[in-house]
Parts: structure tokens; sequence; C-alpha cells
């Protein structure tokens, strides 16, 4: 049976809570089929977010892994296509670091590729009503560091892995003005997700490109 870990952020930016943990609390151990997820939640701090991933995965073995984070703005779950390899927080992250266009990896590739197969995922979604869509942009914050700090880890490792976006909680909208979507909703995407990951060990050809 193969083993999917997927991570999910602490609270960070003065914020009570993050969908991304609270999802990720209520997928640890479901069953998939020829798999079965487990969990690990993650610091929004630079590099020891990167170290508590790596520890997870040196603990459990996992064949893929999928790391999630929340992404206020967007309306649709939203696999991530592309790493980069800087660090240009907004917002102090929540060790009070604020690098401005610093490297993640001294002397690393400028990107790195998901190992997911990010549009089987998106259209296993969409059939089953879930707005998703890949995207080529992971920010320059936690979340792309993670992105590429757990890539640059796994570089010469027989382990998938890729991240995904998710939208806001409804309760996390106090203007009336943001995107959001259930907690049962994402956490069902996610578990589509992982069993899409399992199911498919190549990607399958339909576009998802952007004009701009």
């Amino acid at each position: 049976m193969k083993k999917v870990l997927i991570t999910g952020f602490e609270p960070f930016g003065g914020a009570s809570i993050n969908p991304a943990l609270e999802a990720v609390k209520k997928l640890d151990g479901i069953e998939l089929e020829g798999g079965k997820i487990v969990i690990c939640e993650v610091p929004v701090t630079r590099y020891e977010s990167i170290d508590t991933i790596i520890t997870a995965i040196e603990a459990e073995q996992p064949d893929f892994v999928i790391t999630v984070g929340q992404a206020g703005g967007r309306a649709a779950i939203t696999p991530e296509r592309v790493a980069i390899n800087v660090d240009d927080f907004r917002i102090p992250d929540n060790g009070g670091n604020q690098p401005i266009d610093e490297p993640v990896v001294v002397d690393g590739p400028d990107a790195y590729f998901t190992t997911l197969p990010i549009k089987a995922i998106t259209r296993a979604l969409q059939e089953k009503g879930i707005p998703c869509q890949v995207s080529n942009t992971a920010g320059t914050f936690v979340c792309n560091h993670v992105f590429y700090g757990v890539q640059h880890y796994l570089r010469d490792k027989n382990i998938g892995h890729g991240f995904i976006h998710i939208p806001l909680l409804p309760e996390q909208d106090t203007t009336g003005n943001q995107a959001t979507m259930s907690l049962d909703v994402i956490a069902e995407g996610l578990r589509l997700i992982a069993q899409a990951t399992l199911d498919n060990k190549k990607d399958i050809a339909i576009t998802a490109g952007q004009i701009c």
C-alpha cells in the first residue's frame, strides 16, 4: 500500500485559522484505493518549514508528498506548476523573517517543476464539481519556499511532490468580498488529489495554458 504525506500550514499573519491545516486534519489516516494518507503540520517559518517536512518524509517514507497552503483571492483549488528560487516576503513569517530577493537555496537552480500529475488532478476535481485550475505561480512567500525547498531535497529521490493552493474558508471573509470554499469541499478536493496522484503514473495531455 502506497503512502501519501499531506502537509498543512499553521495560521499566520495574525489569523486564528488556516484552511490548509484544518482540511489536512480531516484527512489523517484516510484510506485510498491503493494507499493511505498521513499528515504533518508545518510552521510558517523560513527554513523551519522545510526542515519539518523533511523530518516527516524521513519518518513516514511516503511515495508522494502533497504540500498545501492558503491563497486568499483564489476561488479554486490550484495545483502549482512551478516553484522559483526566490524568497521575497511581503510580510514577516511567524519567525519574524522577511527576506527580500534572496534565494531559497544558494546556488540552486532557478526553478523546479512539480512532479505531481497536475492536469489529471485538475480534471478529477472538475469532474466532481470542485473548482480547480492549474496555477503558474506559487508566490514568493513560505508556500513557494516550501515547494522549492522540498523539491530540492527530493531531486534525487523517487518521491513525487507538488504544492496545492486552496481558497479561504467562509469565516475568513470578514468583508464579504473574498472568494471562499467550505472546509468539507476543500478536504474532499485534497482527498481526490491524493487519489488522482496514485491513479496517474503520468500526467494527461490536456491544455491548462494561459495567454497572460
